[in-house]
């Protein structure tokens, strides 16, 4: 191979990545807006998974201006119980919890009342979590809310398969299961009243961006 060759090539896969790097930050940020709209909260992220840490990798509302690529250990607070147990969890009340990291929360600028959290999941493997901090009260210790935000997380997950893989549109259909967690989430949104419903809705368009 030529230099000139190998140049051009090594600079079209830097393209690839630089662009599905770009995709799955966007995905991500329709994911963190669309819960924030739908569960009626101050803020929404979604942390990741990396060497030990978690990783602010997108963020809706307080502190989206300056939280994103922010670490923090993966062992300690609610974002690091749900790691550790691979399980959701929903605490009403922060200022009672042993598991709420107050010192970590007042770094990021904004301590919430309330906070639900679950994990991203891929082959039983926690890869992140979603968290909604002070939701509606409507949606507080509602396990039909909770369930709603795990799909939301399945998307998420998804989406990081997605972009990570550069699939297409029919290896997703080709994978049943995965095709299958598409379905669910739409299903879900059915359920929604109207203005909840288009929130959704606008998500699924973004995944299908990504996928096109």
């Amino acid at each position: 191979m030529s230099t000139d060759t190998y140049a051009a090539s090594a600079a079209s896969a830097a393209e690839a990545r630089t662009g599905g790097d770009h995709d799955r930050r966007r995905l991500l940020q329709s994911i963190v807006e669309v819960a924030r709209a739908i569960f009626a909260a101050r803020a929404s992220s979604i942390f990741l998974c990396d060497s030990g840490e978690l990783v602010f990798e997108a963020v809706s509302g307080a502190g989206e201006e300056f939280l994103i690529g922010r670490r923090f250990p993966a062992d300690r607070g609610i974002a690091g119980w749900v790691v550790a147990s691979g399980e959701p969890m929903i605490i009403d009340d922060v200022s009672g919890s042993a598991t709420f990291a107050h010192d970590l929360a007042r770094s990021t600028g904004y301590v919430p009342s309330a906070i639900m959290a679950v994990p991203l999941l891929h082959d039983e493997n926690v890869g992140g979590v979603l968290e909604v901090l002070d939701p509606a009260p409507q949606a507080r210790s509602a396990i039909s809310e909770l369930d709603l935000l795990s799909l939301f997380a399945m998307q998420a997950a998804l989406a990081l398969r997605i972009a990570e893989r550069g699939r297409s549109a029919a290896a997703i259909e080709a994978r049943g299961g995965e095709y299958g967690e598409l379905i669910s989430v739409m299903r879900a949104f059915e359920d929604l009243g109207a203005e909840r419903r288009e929130a959704g809705l606008r998500l699924l368009g973004s995944l299908r961006d990504l996928l096109a």
